[in-house]
């Protein structure tokens, strides 16, 4: 039987941090993919003992290259994901082609798990290119490798986020905030460290042959997110709803930054409700109940953007 080793895909991320921290921590040896190893090794090797993580270099994901790196573990996660495209076709080739590719690795070396981040409430976007690419990795995840666990998680949150650091910010400086669709978009957002918790119980217990939503312990709608933020960083802004033309002319502009704010896909992506469908069951029905309020962990880190930082006064 070969060593329990883990191969992982996207460990620089919110996520991947995370998980190399609790993983090494249960003993297990990582092997973390990045694309620039001296960027990587300041982010990843605080988070491990020494001999307990590796780092390896690609800088692309060539068949050639991954291949032996497959053969040598037990188990494969990816978490590789991107919220927008910088290169025609970009979707695709990380959420569905590279998906099918390591997928398809796993099941000719017989890996004991192959463990894939998708997305929560992708199912009725169909007018996204982001969810159909998506959908697309699901689908060839599940006809190349039976024993594959697809995790679909809502928004996932931490000081180490892009979601509440980056609002916080636009909060935190703009005198008033747009909101699209009235701002009902519903989300049940999870704490980084209760999905790393799901991961873990899915690797120790060998769970399998399974498609799994991860959600947090609340629904909450977008209006209400910016609200417990703007409470947090004790901020009163002006919440403007757009309409559906302006926002699609606003969405238009901002997709054309370096790091857009918004693109016309997320635009899409935010007519669908982001939480549990139905459809699959969810980490409470496994039993691994996320109990982090949204509310209280923010306030753990917002005092970064108050009046005063670290010194302000509750």
């Amino acid at each position: 039987m070969k060593q329990k080793e883990i191969l992982l895909f996207g460990a620089t991320g919110q996520i991947g941090r995370n998980l190399v921290r609790k993983l090494t921590k249960n003993n297990y040896k990582v092997t973390a993919i990045t694309r620039n190893i001296h960027r990587a090794g300041y982010i990843l090797k605080t988070q491990a003992n020494p001999g307990y993580l590796d780092l390896i270099e690609l800088k692309n994901f060539s068949e050639d290259k991954i291949d032996p790196l497959i053969q040598k573990c037990s188990i494969c996660i990816n978490l590789v994901g991107i919220l927008y495209e910088k290169k025609n076709n970009q979707f695709k080739n990380l959420h569905t082609d590279l998906p099918d590719m390591l997928s398809k690795k796993a099941s000719k070396y017989d890996l004991e798990n192959f463990i894939h981040l998708s997305s929560l409430g992708i199912e009725q976007a169909l007018d996204s290119i982001y969810a159909n690419s998506k959908l697309n990795g699901e689908k060839k995840i599940r006809n190349n490798f039976k024993k594959a666990v697809i995790l679909k998680p809502s928004i996932v949150y931490s000081v180490d986020d892009k979601f509440s650091t980056n609002f916080m910010t636009l909060l935190s400086r703009l005198p008033f905030m747009p909101i699209y669709y009235f701002g009902k978009t519903k989300f049940a957002p999870i704490h980084v460290s209760e999905l790393t918790d799901i991961i873990l119980d899915i690797i120790q217990k060998k769970k399998n042959n399974l498609t799994l939503e991860c959600v947090g312990p609340e629904q909450l709608s977008f209006k209400e997110i910016l609200n417990i933020l703007l409470r947090a960083i004790n901020k009163k802004r002006l919440l403007i709803p757009l309409p559906n033309m302006i926002a699609k002319i606003s969405a238009k502009v901002l997709e054309l930054l370096p790091n857009p704010l918004l693109t016309q896909d997320q635009l899409i992506l935010l007519k669908y409700d982001n939480i549990k469908s139905g459809i699959y069951k969810t980490n409470n029905d496994l039993g691994i109940i996320a109990k982090k309020k949204f509310e209280t962990e923010i306030k753990k880190y917002s005092y970064n953007w108050r009046s005063g930082g670290q010194y302000t006064k509750n």
